[in-house]
């Protein structure tokens, strides 16, 4: 026989929600956006994109101009009336523009790939708490950031390594960013250390340690890394001016530093190499602007191949957790 208990059952009544207080403040993830508050996010966001993609219209739209458009509108050209591509013909007759975008391309493929060897190899030695002096060393590339040594004894070193007038001086002077050091060696220290017991306690040395479980995990703040080092080559130039006395070795930046003093005084000129469309003083401003085309465009494509991996690798790498 069974009992049946008379006693009611308990059930908690649906709880009403909590009233905010006068002159409680909302969180800002709670509060609602006005009308006016869209409409001046809108507005601020559309002069932003102006702001960056107004200069890259006029320049594109200035170097496809027509000589006597340019002279009519003073300068700049916002609106185009027809194509012209003398002056993409006219940098690219002589020959010198080709190769200095050559030259940049292959300082750029290899001074990333340098970069990203020796940082990798020192952000992973300088990240484990066992390895010896690191914390010195550490110390050291710390230094290097803060305190740069100086022009002349750069040069000094530079000449003294017997890298004067040669690509490689575009490369080893730069070839480790103490940030991006810094970066990858906190992603390093983030990664478990049971990871690491268990790679050893099957027999795996520290390079396959780094290869097999560390550069794997790592490819998003690689990625972005990479980005930065090729950016940062691709658009060196003070290098170049420094220790580059041959111009079928100056890269695109430094041709366009020449092309842009050839339109400041003619005192300058003598210092600029035999540039095709700088047979007159000034050079036209079409001329001018294509050869920034010429130096903008490859950072914009690379961009959007590393852009999905670009706030997660910053993220990953400059917080440590």
């Amino acid at each position: 026989m069974s009992v049946v208990s008379a006693r009611p059952d308990r059930t908690d009544p649906p709880r009403r929600p909590r009233r905010r207080r006068q002159g409680e403040a909302r969180p800002a993830w709670a509060e609602r956006p006005t009308p006016i508050g869209r409409l001046g996010k809108g507005v601020l966001l559309t002069l932003l994109v102006l702001a960056v993609l107004g200069p890259l219209w006029a320049v594109l739209v200035t170097s496809l101009a027509a000589r006597d458009t340019i002279n009519e509108a003073g300068g700049i050209v916002l609106v185009p009336r027809e194509i012209d591509i003398s002056a993409y013909v006219t940098i690219f007759s002589g020959g010198t523009v080709t190769q200095a975008v050559w030259v940049s391309t292959l300082v750029t493929v290899a001074g990333t790939l340098v970069s990203l060897v020796l940082t990798v190899l020192a952000a992973y030695g300088l990240s484990r708490p066992d390895s010896l002096a690191h914390r010195p060393l550490l110390f050291f590339f710390l230094l290097t950031f803060l305190i740069f040594p100086g022009l002349v004894p750069s040069y000094l070193v530079v000449t003294g390594l017997g890298l004067k007038d040669s690509l490689w001086s575009l490369v080893l002077p730069s070839a480790i960013s103490v940030f991006n050091l810094v970066v990858v060696r906190a992603f390093f220290m983030n990664v478990p250390s049971e990871l690491v017991d268990s790679a050893r306690i099957d027999g795996a040395g520290e390079f396959r340690i780094l290869t097999l479980i560390m550069l794997p995990l790592s490819r998003a703040v690689v990625a972005v890394v990479g980005l930065f080092y090729a950016v940062g080559y691709w658009n060196a130039y003070f290098n170049a001016v420094l220790y580059l006395d041959d111009n079928d070795k100056f890269p695109i930046q430094r041709v366009l530093q020449s092309y842009l003093l050839a339109g400041q005084s003619p005192h300058v000129t003598g210092n600029v190499p035999n540039l095709p469309g700088v047979t007159a003083y000034p050079p036209s401003l079409a001329i001018k602007m294509a050869v920034v085309v010429v130096t903008v465009v490859p950072a914009l494509l690379i961009y959007p191949f590393v852009q999905r991996h670009f706030t997660k690798g910053v993220l990953t790498g400059a917080v440590k957790g």
